[in-house]
């Protein structure tokens, strides 16, 4: 299993992974941490009100200005990632579905990473250039059945 997060699976498990993803590193760092040991259907119920705007998403890292949240403290709402998110958690729980695990299902691992960076120009004045780069996003995650760890 080149290229993910980790290396010990548990007996029953499903994964699924997004490869370069343009989203945010910080977005999808916080989403993940927030997401990890939750049961599949609430972490999908969980997307659905941050993509409505009801449900912020506590942030423990990269806190540089980031608006205090009533009840959970520093917080945003990442609407564009969490949508790839909760294609991601779709995709688990197909193939979750494939493999036979029953409906209980919590995530296990759930990790984003830097992936390719592609360098991109725009025009500036007097027919030059400016470079820029855009950094794509790597997001893996392992379910596995409740009671299974």
């Amino acid at each position: 299993m080149r290229g993910y997060s980790i290396k010990n699976l548990p007996e029953k498990y499903a994964l699924a992974r997004l490869k370069e993803e343009d989203i945010s590193l910080k977005d999808a760092v916080n989403i993940a941490h927030f997401l990890k040991g939750k049961k599949l259907e609430s972490a999908k119920n969980i997307l659905d009100g941050v993509i409505e705007k009801k449900v912020p998403v506590p942030y423990f890292r990269y806190l540089d200005s980031v608006s205090h949240r009533k009840g959970i403290g520093p917080g945003r709402y990442p609407v564009k990632a969490a949508k790839a998110f909760k294609r991601l958690l779709n995709d688990v729980s197909a193939n979750a579905e494939f493999k036979g695990l029953s409906e209980n299902l919590l995530i296990y691992s759930i990790a984003a990473s830097k992936g390719r960076v592609i360098k991109k120009y725009t025009p500036k004045a007097y027919g030059r250039a400016g470079a820029f780069y855009k950094e794509l996003i790597n997001v893996d995650v392992v379910v596995t059945e409740e009671g299974q760890q």
